[in-house]
């Protein structure tokens, strides 16, 4: 360990204990990656405080060293948001687990960032409430990782992400500050550039989320297809009809196939795709709409459609489509997984180009996806110990995102950048774009000590003035500054 580091690791140590300092290799091992492995980096020192004041104090610490630092919260993040520093700090937040205050009249609970997402769910529901935001990781994500990505989920298109049920933020900001954020505060909307900056402007350390009442009815039903194209024509006639499911949800003939081996979810034989469709609201709203989505299936060309007579079966069709990502290392050693978004109306279109695209590659592509906000999850397929696999999968997975953009859709819907997607920001944006959202960033961090090298493919440097870069970077060469 360089010597700074040394002397850091002690003053750490100091405020946090032995036990919240972690220096061992193996050890260290542990945080090496997020969900998304195919980016590794070991940390220098991992930190695990308790509160909010442990977290200003690390914070503090690492900025009079000079030394980067990362948030890590359950590290189920599929981008590289959360990809350590080598030379640096990882901050991990996942000793802070307290749910601070639960205002069923307010419609409100105040939690820690490392509380996990469907436990403010367990929390609340005896008083007829939930959380709505519901990522697939939901059993193990945590509230804080579900701010720093703005995370989604299956119940997205009626419900909003994690920004639409945020009410506030405490927040260390990057000279370790510990300041509120609120939803509702006068001026600059704070609060909405914090959520979903993916960890690089701040580290939350209390949110406060806004509950949803249960609903009087839900209805979920399953239909099955011959081809993921007539899903996909099904999701445009649901969504063109003006129904607004809570979900909808499809799954290919591959991910189904996947599923099938991991959890024996039961979907229909020889399925090109599964559609699923959830309806929730008051009992008369519900049964005409789910009348309506029924008829569009069978009209889409649905062989077999199955509705759910109770809760068990409700968690048997839903137990498939959460478990497909996990579950495509059933049929695959490794995988890249990617969420780009297109137009609901280009769905037909984009998902035969991309059977196009893997047909043409012999590259393998399992699409899961949520169908009706046109968020795709491509999980593009390969053997890593197959000389050139991982290159040709990462051929097909750019591809595919150039796709989403050609079709007028985005680069990620709920994944966020990270790392992982920073080289394809300037396919989507121009020169003048990122250099104005990364002039927001150095505002908040002028010192690019706050998760650096994320987002962004160039690093700027603040201060710097804008525009088309001449020449090298000044940071190029520097790799260890960033």
């Amino acid at each position: 360990m360089e010597p700074r580091l040394a002397v850091l690791e002690g003053r750490l140590a100091a405020l946090l204990g032995s036990e919240g300092v972690i220096t061992d290799p193996v050890r260290l091992r542990t945080y090496e990656c997020d969900g998304l492995m195919n980016h590794r980096a070991t940390p220098a020192i991992v930190v695990l405080p308790d509160d909010a004041e442990q977290v200003a104090a690390v914070v503090r610490e690492c900025v009079a060293a000079g030394v980067p630092y990362v948030a890590r919260g359950s590290g189920t993040g599929l981008s590289g948001g959360a990809l350590p520093r080598a030379d640096g700090v990882l901050i991990v937040t996942s000793r802070m687990r307290r749910i601070l205050e639960i205002d069923i009249p307010g419609q409100r609970a105040v939690v820690e960032p490392g509380v996990i997402n469907l436990d403010v769910t367990r929390a609340v529901q005896p008083y007829g409430y939930y959380f709505a935001p519901d990522p697939s990781s939901q059993q193990i994500c945590s509230v804080g990782g579900n701010v720093a990505e703005n995370s989604g989920g299956a119940h997205c298109l009626k419900y909003g992400f994690t920004a639409h049920h945020v009410l506030a933020c405490e927040v260390v900001t990057p000279d370790g500050e510990l300041v509120e954020l609120a939803a509702d505060a006068p001026g600059y909307d704070l609060l909405g550039v914090f959520v979903g900056a993916e960890g690089t402007i701040g580290i939350t350390t209390k949110i406060t989320v806004r509950l949803t009442r249960v609903p009087e009815t839900v209805q979920t039903l399953l239909a099955a297809f011959d081809s993921i194209e007539a899903g996909g024509t099904a999701v445009s006639a649901i969504i063109g009809a003006g129904v607004v499911p809570a979900a909808i949800e499809m799954m290919d003939a591959l991910s189904i196939e996947a599923a099938e081996a991991a959890v024996r979810c039961g979907y229909p034989p020889g399925a090109g795709s599964v559609l699923i469709v959830e309806l929730d609201g008051p009992e008369t709203e519900v049964a005409a709409q789910f009348a309506e989505v029924r008829r569009l299936c069978e009209d889409a060309g649905a062989f077999e459609i199955r509705v759910a007579a109770d809760d068990a079966e409700r968690a048997l069709i839903w137990k498939g489509r959460k478990s497909a990502f996990a579950a495509v290392g059933r049929i695959s050693p490794a995988y890249i997984v990617q969420d780009g978004v297109i137009p609901r109306t280009a769905l037909p279109r984009v998902l035969a180009r991309i059977d196009a695209l893997s047909a043409e590659s012999g590259v393998r592509v399992a699409n899961v996806f949520h169908a009706g906000d046109g968020n795709l999850h491509p999980l593009v397929l390969f053997d890593d110990a197959e000389e050139g696999a991982a290159e040709r999968a990462e051929e097909v997975s750019g591809a595919i995102l150039d796709l989403c953009i050609e079709h007028g859709g985005s680069i990620t819907g709920e994944h966020g950048v990270g790392v992982d997607k920073s080289r394809y920001m300037p396919r989507m944006f121009t020169d003048t774009d990122l250099d104005t959202m990364q002039m927001v960033r150095c505002g908040f961090d002028p010192g690019n000590l706050c998760n650096p090298g994320k987002v962004f493919p160039t690093p700027r440097l603040c201060g710097e003035v804008p525009g088309v870069r001449k020449g090298p970077h000044p940071f190029e060469g520097k790799a260890d500054l960033f």
